[in-house]
């Protein structure tokens, strides 16, 4: 393989008002449920637009369009490093053996239409986020979205 994947990532939580989570399902994988993410394409792009970048591709929502302004993207500014599972080594340089994940919260109207990129996602579903963490294969997205309810909440100024 001439390019390898890069070890850094975002993993974005979409979730309504009403704390609803979109899960979507790996074509490769059937019953790997998880939330988007995604590694960065290269070194000079932001995490900000791989988050955005990847959310387009994986559901065809549109950061920054009328029903999804750009401030619907939050960087939760947490991290996680974790062993990139063995089923999927092969798309890194030999030498690496971890991911750097990088959590977003993404709040969209519950109707926003969803386009899945069929090579990579086959359904999706949306479920209150309790049922939804508990559906993920990976420790790191049930733990994100378990974060939801204490990062959804507004900012109060005093």
């Amino acid at each position: 393989m001439d390019s390898y994947k890069l070890p850094e990532s975002a993993l974005i939580v979409i979730y309504t008002a009403e704390l609803e989570v979109l899960l979507i399902e790996r074509t490769d994988y059937p019953g790997f449920w998880q939330s988007v993410t995604g590694s960065k394409d290269h070194q000079q792009e932001t995490l900000d637009e791989t988050a955005r970048r990847e959310v387009l591709e994986e559901t065809g929502i549109v950061i920054g369009s009328s029903p999804v302004p750009l401030d619907a993207l939050v960087n939760w500014h947490w991290q996680v490093a974790y062993p990139i599972y063995p089923i999927w080594r092969h798309r890194y340089a030999k030498d690496v053996t971890h991911n750097t994940e990088h959590w977003f919260g993404l709040l969209v109207p519950r109707d926003i239409e969803i386009i899945l990129a069929p090579r990579e996602h086959t359904a999706y579903t949306w479920l209150p986020y309790l049922e939804a963490a508990a559906r993920c294969f990976s420790p790191s997205n049930r733990a994100a979205i378990l974060q939801l309810p204490a990062r959804s909440m507004p900012k109060i100024s005093i």
